[in-house]
């Protein structure tokens, strides 16, 4: 029983205040202040996307600033990989994902839509198209979706189309605020791709969503978090190092522990409730059993800063 009660003192204790730190790693190190950074580049295989972790914070931006960052043939495939490749890494504890410049991404290249796509597209069957389609969003929005951490999505502008379903895809967005959102679709006559219609009726509804793709507003950061689309606004210029300040706090955290909250939270939108209730309880038991719940135990009778190892 004084189990169970130290676990509640626990969570009461901490609500509102993330207290956690990490192992030191062998990461070439970069002085920001007081503190000390990890830092590596990743090689994304193009400028227009650059990746780098810091502080076991995998952060990936969208570098096409003079084209709104638009998605192209060479930054979606890029993005595509860098999802799975951070998601992978054991190393990463959290993905953030941002665009350079003033917006997020401002969706599919519209200049190369229509008579003006790639030959080999045009000369694609009805069925080629649908699979090719289908097999890009499930490496895109569908691989977001599937990360067992944290995602973040710090809109600095714009975020439209399929940029804006990239963002939904992220289990957090914050917002710079001069950013707006805008579904797109109406305005090049087409009906939605990448998940946005599940994504936007998850977040906001299904009325105001309908309304959203419907009209394709331009819809800006204060509504935004009014209605739910965005978790929060800040001023553009603390933008970066609030997403980032976020990030790394949940890069520090019990990395067994957010994966299993990911999964109740997933499947709350799935199951009835007591499915969801007994999950929860497996998953609650099986990580009373970890190195880092003892730590988290050990640190709050030390009163003391628990450093977790994902184990």
């Amino acid at each position: 029983m004084r189990r169970a009660h130290l676990v509640s003192e626990i969570a009461i204790a901490t609500v509102g205040t993330l207290r956690f730190a990490r192992p030191a790693e062998n990461n070439e190190k970069k002085g920001m202040g007081s503190e000390m950074t990890t830092e590596t580049k990743i090689d994304t295989g193009t400028d227009e996307l650059l990746c780098v972790i810091r502080d076991r914070v995998a952060v990936i931006t969208l570098n096409r600033p003079e084209a709104r960052n638009s998605l192209s043939d060479r930054l979606t495939p890029a993005l595509r990989t860098m999802i799975k490749t951070c998601g992978e890494n054991p190393d990463v504890g959290v993905l953030l994902i941002t665009g350079a410049g003033t917006a997020f991404c401002s969706g599919g290249d519209v200049k190369g839509m229509g008579a003006h796509r790639d030959k080999k597209k045009l000369e694609m069957s009805y069925d080629e198209k649908v699979a090719d389609l289908q097999e890009r969003q499930r490496l895109l929005t569908g691989a977001l979706i599937s990360l067992r951490m944290p995602s973040i999505a710090a809109l600095p502008g714009p975020a439209a189309g399929a940029g804006l379903a990239i963002a939904m895809a992220c289990d957090i967005r914050i917002a710079a605020q001069s950013a707006f959102v805008s579904t797109g679709y109406l305005r090049v006559a087409l009906s939605g791709d990448y998940g946005i219609a599940w994504l936007l009726t998850r977040l906001v509804g299904t009325s105001r969503a309908r309304e959203l793709m419907f009209t394709a507003e331009r819809v800006d950061a204060a509504r935004c978090e009014t209605i739910g689309l965005v978790n929060r606004v800040v001023p553009d210029d603390k933008l970066q190092a609030e997403a980032f300040a976020l990030a790394k706090s949940l890069a520090e955290g019990p990395t067994l522990a957010l994966r299993y909250m990911k999964d109740n939270l997933d499947e709350a939108l799935l199951f009835d409730f007591a499915t969801a209730r007994d999950h929860e309880a497996e998953r609650l038991v099986r990580l009373t059993t970890t190195a880092d719940h003892k730590e988290a135990v050990q640190a709050f009778i030390d009163k003391r800063k628990a450093v977790f190892r994902g184990t």
